[in-house]
């Protein structure tokens, strides 16, 4: 990225890319063994990530002047925490999901 404007180019798209396909790959490994959070979620979560990091990196290089514009991208740990909470699950005395969180 470069100037003050957001431009599409090919490293965006790249990163894009490789978080859905790695997203995928773990989300797949996940689903085959029947565990909670599959593909769709990991995928989700991974470009999810790298769409607040490219924020994160836009917003440093344009407001830099800003108290601390990289704090986004410290909340997407904050983020994967609690859906990672939200997957365990008790029954009884049973636990599921605590390897998935």
């Amino acid at each position: 990225m470069e100037g003050n404007g957001i431009e599409m180019n090919w490293e965006m798209i790249l990163k894009l890319v490789l978080a859905m396909v790695f997203g995928g790959l773990i989300g797949l490994e996940r689903e085959i063994g029947n565990r909670p959070a599959g593909y769709r979620t990991h995928t989700l979560v991974c470009m999810g990530s790298v769409l607040v990091m490219m924020t994160s990196e836009f917003m440093l290089n344009t407001y830099s002047h800003l108290p601390d514009p990289a704090r986004l991208g410290a909340q997407v740990i904050s983020g994967i925490g609690f859906l990672g909470a939200g997957t365990i699950l008790k029954d009884g005395s049973r636990v599921r999901g605590l390897t998935t969180a």
